[in-house]
């Protein structure tokens, strides 16, 4: 079984910044793609940033030029650099992975817990 763990929200004025991070672990063979989501109340779950395991990136046009995202494949962690916070990013914010535990299985797609971003003066 595959974990993922987040960590590293919480309530931020406008205009700062915050670090998610979310590790993996578990029966863990490879990872493909590594990434994060997010929720805010009343809307529907959508894609923030991705990362492929070869370093290519995927942001939403909300959050580029403010958001990072970065991996480090060694400690099977993704990362979430958020700079000049705005309200409209207070959101559950999810990690997500593509993970392959085994050659004889195709990779399976897990989520984390979620974690909150709360923006607000």
């Amino acid at each position: 079984q595959v974990q993922l763990v987040e960590s590293g929200g919480g309530l931020v004025q406008p205009g700062g910044a915050l670090r998610l991070s979310c590790a993996a672990s578990g029966r863990i063979l490879s990872i493909d793609a590594m990434g994060w989501y997010r929720r805010a109340p009343g809307k529907q779950r959508e894609s923030v940033a991705t990362m492929t395991s070869g370093g290519s990136t995927n942001y939403a046009d909300s959050v580029k030029g403010r958001f990072t995202v970065s991996r480090d494949n060694a400690k099977k962690t993704v990362y979430l650099q958020m700079n000049r916070l705005k309200h409209e990013d207070t959101a559950v914010y999810y990690c997500n992975a593509d993970v392959r535990e085994s050659f004889l299985r195709p990779s399976q797609n897990y989520w984390g817990q979620g974690t909150q971003v709360t923006v607000s003066s």
